[in-house]
């Protein structure tokens, strides 16, 4: 078979291919060219999730009738003055898009510049249809109808309405949040889905276009290295989500989803959150034109970069040192649910109780006080059970302010496993085990830090038997584990010999912890880097040397506690990233009483 030339028409239904995957694609490529043209309102009308009707109206610099004609051919763009392809500062650049939507869909462009009359191009899969003047305000209005009608092998790939109307609005959440200054509004089927006013700064874009409780339970980002600008915010890690859905990555405005990002994200929060739990971000990269190069793929959706390793190592700093100042904050969503069971719980007791309470007519008190008397002996279990697993300790001196300090002043403990402690605007609650867990993960890494782990010798070496192929994992590891004040030595085929365990753990049990080590390097020890291996070895440590749940603190023990807490980063979560405090703020526990 001879090579040939393939026609114009069959050109441009390939590029949409390329281009135009389904409705969303479209959307983001009609959104892109408004925000390049200066628009500062843009308002979307879709039906049928995108596949029935598109529309994109803005108030942007518009075109003239001759540029309108040249917009609608391939490679024909303003955003390229020069042949300078490596300093692309527009959200597009190759001048595909609206020729390869018009060639899969009835494409109607209307466009006015400010001073003259308006024009419009109808252009029917690829053809020609009408052009002629057209009445609208300065800007410009692209409507795409009927898309992929003409070509039912493509069709028939597009989800349903819904699917395809989830994906056209997380485009427009995310161009949205990375140009706060422009105003967004969708309309779905006639209804108002979203709106994102211009007076709004990032932050709070960001919260509004996501989740409102992200911008009291996030960090902001802002560092510079070498040029390269890092800003943004970043949830706790105890505000996490089940998904990475809810990771925006921006690189120059450009929204993109690119594995070094991503990657650099799931690095900055380890040993911070459960592994398959995602953290909600969103990161605004801002470098120079000629250190990154965005023509790598057709929707522009990934990029690169001149040095991953700068970038990757200055997004995980970032999100670290935000994440460090945090200190021991940790989400705190109203318990609306907790309430409701106390509600619920009360009034179940309350109601046998009031029945036999009540007095009948004619009755006097005595004969009422000897009714409730009479309840009280039968009811033995209610009254009489054994009391619940909660001590309070005596102080030998005046308890300290509460005010003083944001995790309040111990006041007891509950089942030997929670320190419950009076804060000035509510009742916190501490998971002991958690929470030193973390404090002595921090300690750990800050001796890593230091150069060596203080090490504790045992009076008499305790021998581990396990299998040979833990032995091995554990023996090449025997430098590593050694700088963390863990001193092993192989003694024969199946046994390790511990003679030295970290000061920081204290008297704990060696033989649990060598088997969670060996347990931890043969899931993990390939795919993580010698950071994260230390960090997977402390998080194993920590967890074995902390306060165990069931052991009986003293106030004293219990408040020194507290205060370490308010002084350690992240000791908002334990290692395992599940919080190791909540509180019930004072108006709840108001509310529980009937005070409000």
């Amino acid at each position: 078979m001879s090579i040939r030339r393939l026609p114009e028409h069959l050109i441009n239904r390939i590029a949409a291919g390329e281009v135009v995957e389904r409705p969303a694609s479209a959307l983001k490529e009609l959104v892109e060219n408004a925000l390049d043209a200066g628009a500062m309102r843009i308002a979307i009308r879709l039906a049928e999730g995108g596949i029935g009707r598109i529309e994109v109206a803005d108030d942007g610099c518009g075109l003239t009738p001759a540029d309108m004609a040249l917009a609608l051919e391939r490679h024909a763009t303003s955003k390229l003055p020069d042949e300078d392809i490596d300093r692309v500062a527009t959200m597009g650049f190759r001048g595909e898009a609206l020729p390869s939507i018009a060639s899969v869909a009835r494409l109607t462009l209307e466009s006015r510049v400010r001073g003259a009359d308006g024009w419009c191009r109808v252009i029917d899969n690829g053809v020609l249809a009408s052009e002629g003047p057209a009445a609208l305000p300065p800007g410009t209005r692209v409507v795409v109808e009927a898309l992929f009608e003409r070509v039912p092998a493509r069709r028939k790939f597009l989800r349903s309405g819904r699917s395809e109307y989830a994906a056209c609005l997380d485009v427009v959440r995310r161009l949205a949040m990375s140009r706060p200054d422009v105003t967004f509004s969708v309309e779905h089927d006639g209804r108002r889905v979203l709106a994102a006013l211009q007076s709004e700064d990032r932050p709070a874009r960001v919260a509004a276009l996501t989740d409102r409780a992200l911008k009291e339970n996030s960090v902001a980002i802002d560092m510079v290295r070498e040029q390269v600008i890092l800003g943004g915010v970043a949830g706790l890690p105890t505000f996490h989500r089940g998904v990475a859905d809810h990771q925006y990555l921006f690189v120059n405005g450009r929204p993109v989803k690119d594995r070094l990002l991503i990657g650099a994200i799931r690095g900055a929060y380890a040993e911070m959150m459960p592994r398959d739990r995602h953290a909600v971000v969103a990161l605004f990269l801002d470098l120079p034109s000629d250190q990154v190069d965005v023509n790598v793929h057709p929707a522009k959706t990934e990029v690169r970069f001149r040095d991953p390793a700068m970038i990757r190592g200055l997004i995980v700093s970032g999100l670290r040192r935000a994440l460090d100042g945090a200190g021991h904050r940790v989400v705190q969503r109203a318990p609306d649910d907790v309430l409701a069971a106390f509600h619920s719980n009360a009034a179940a007791e309350a109601q046998p109780l009031l029945h036999q309470y009540s007095t009948r007519n004619g009755s006097t008190d005595q004969e009422h006080i000897q009714g409730v008397a009479g309840l009280v002996r039968d009811r033995p279990s209610s009254f009489f059970a054994p009391p619940p697993q909660a001590r309070a300790e005596m102080a030998t001196a005046p308890p300290p302010g509460s005010q003083a300090y944001p995790l309040g002043v111990a006041r007891g403990q509950v089942a030997r496993t929670y320190i419950v402690a009076e804060a000035d605007d509510g009742l916190v609650i501490v998971d002991q085990h958690a929470a030193h867990e973390r404090l002595v993960l921090e300690r750990m890494r800050a001796a890593l830090a230091g150069g060596r782990v203080a090490a504790q010798a045992l009076l008499v070496p305790e021998v581990v038997e396990m299998d040979e192929p833990d032995c091995d994992r554990l023996e090449t590891r025997v430098a590593e584990l050694a700088d963390m004040g863990l001193e092993l030595e192989r003694f024969g085929p199946r046994a390790m010999l511990v003679r030295a365990t970290p000061a920081l753990l204290g008297s704990g049990d060696p033989t649990g912890l060598i088997r969670d080590l060996a347990d931890e390097l043969a899931a993990f020890d390939e795919a993580l880097s010698l950071r994260e291996r230390l960090d997977a070895i402390a998080g194993t440590m920590a967890c074995h040397g902390s306060v165990r749940a069931g052991r009986i603190l003293s106030v004293v023990e219990m408040n020194a506690l507290l205060r370490e807490m308010e002084a350690t980063p992240h000791s908002g979560q334990c290692n395992h990233g599940r919080p190791t405090w909540v509180k019930l703020p004072l108006d709840h526990i108001e509310k529980l009483f009937g005070r409000k």
